[in-house]
C-alpha cells in the first residue's frame, strides 16, 4: 500500500505541474492568439490587450508553482525526503487554494478551477496519507 501511495503522489504531482506549465504557456506565450484569450472568456482584442499584462504575470505564477513541484519531486528522488515533502506540500496546496479562490471569485469558472485544482488536491491527499502511514516517500 505504501508504494501505491508514493506512486500516486508522484503521478498526480507531475500531472498538476504539467497543467500549470500549460496554463503558463497560454497566459504568457500564446495570449496574443484570439483562440487563447477567448478561452479565458474575453470577447475582443481590446479586452485581451487590457488583460494581457495581468495574464502574463499570472502565467509566471503558474510556472513557478510547477517549478516548485518539480523541485519537490527532485528532492524526493535525491534522498531529501523531508525537504521534498515540504516543498510539495507548499506548492501543491498553493495550487489547490488558488483553484478555490478561482471558484469563489466566479462560479462560471468552476470547470477551470477543477482543471487546475483536482490533480494537486489528489497529490496532497496521497502525500499526507503516505506521511500518516510513516512512509519514507521516495520516487520509485
Amino acid at each position: 500500500m505504501i508504494a501505491t501511495l508514493q506512486v500516486l503522489t508522484v503521478v498526480f504531482a507531475v500531472i498538476a505541474a504539467l497543467i500549470h506549465v500549460l496554463i503558463f504557456v497560454m497566459e504568457s506565450i500564446l495570449w496574443p492568439t484570439p483562440s487563447t484569450w477567448r478561452r479565458f472568456g474575453l470577447r475582443s482584442q481590446s479586452d485581451a490587450d487590457v488583460v494581457e499584462p495581468m495574464a502574463f504575470n499570472q502565467g509566471f505564477y503558474n510556472l513557478f508553482l510547477a517549478i516548485g513541484t518539480g523541485l519537490g519531486l527532485y528532492l524526493l528522488s535525491s534522498g531529501n525526503a523531508m525537504g521534498g515533502k515540504w516543498v510539495l506540500l507548499v506548492t501543491l496546496s498553493s495550487m489547490v487554494l488558488a483553484s478555490v479562490v478561482l471558484m469563489i471569485s466566479s462560479r462560471r469558472l468552476w470547470r477551470a478551477a477543477l482543471i487546475q485544482g483536482v490533480a494537486p488536491l489528489l497529490a496532497v491527499v496521497f502525500l499526507l496519507w503516505a506521511v500518516a502511514a510513516h512512509a519514507p516517500l521516495m520516487v520509485i
